[in-house]
């Protein structure tokens, strides 16, 4: 099984470093000189780190394949993934972005989105789901607010905070238009 561990941003000064998101609650295990990954949507089919460092809170890494900016540059938009054997205990809270991605989201018996994505952040992850207007709807990924997921049925199921689904829809816009 693969597991996606960053995304490659945008190139970093001239020497080939690239600033990455890191999408893995451990980044000083992950990124050590060395390491291989496993390139998604780049021009090569793997890379090797040579050296990472942090900048503030950006990662970035240089790749012993990568020599300069502009090589640097096709990497872009790419994904760094790493091959895992052990699956997370069947009882266990922690859930994979591939896990979760296509899952209908419901909301009281009624399917409000489909997920799209897992942000992993410092304080709190985010669950990403697009609604059926194409709108992306952006939920904290906490029992509270997603108290089910059930990948055998393909549903997780949410509790939203009153109002989180509408808030940026022209509706809303509008009535607030009409009180001003």
């Amino acid at each position: 099984m693969r597991l996606q561990v960053a995304r490659i941003g945008k190139p970093h000064g001239i020497r080939g470093e690239v600033t990455v998101q890191v999408m893995t609650d451990n980044p000083e295990e992950r990124f050590t000189a060395g390491e291989e990954f496993i390139v998604v949507d780049g021009p090569v089919k793997t890379l090797t780190i040579k050296n990472a460092r942090w900048n503030k809170t950006i990662l970035l890494l240089a790749f012993k394949e990568i020599a300069d900016r502009n090589q640097a540059e096709t990497l872009r938009g790419a994904r760094l993934e790493i091959e895992v054997s052990d699956e997370p205990e069947d009882d266990s809270d922690e859930w994979y972005e591939h896990e979760l991605l296509d899952l209908k989201v419901m909301l009281d018996g009624e399917q409000v989105g489909v997920i799209t994505a897992l942000r992993t952040n410092p304080a709190q992850d985010l669950l990403v789901f697009e609604d059926a207007d194409g709108e992306e709807i952006y939920l904290p990924f906490v029992d509270e607010f997603v108290p089910e997921i059930d990948p055998e049925a393909g549903i997780v199921v949410i509790t939203p905070p009153a109002g989180l689904l509408t808030l940026n829809s022209d509706e809303e816009g509008s009535e607030e238009e009409e009180t001003k």
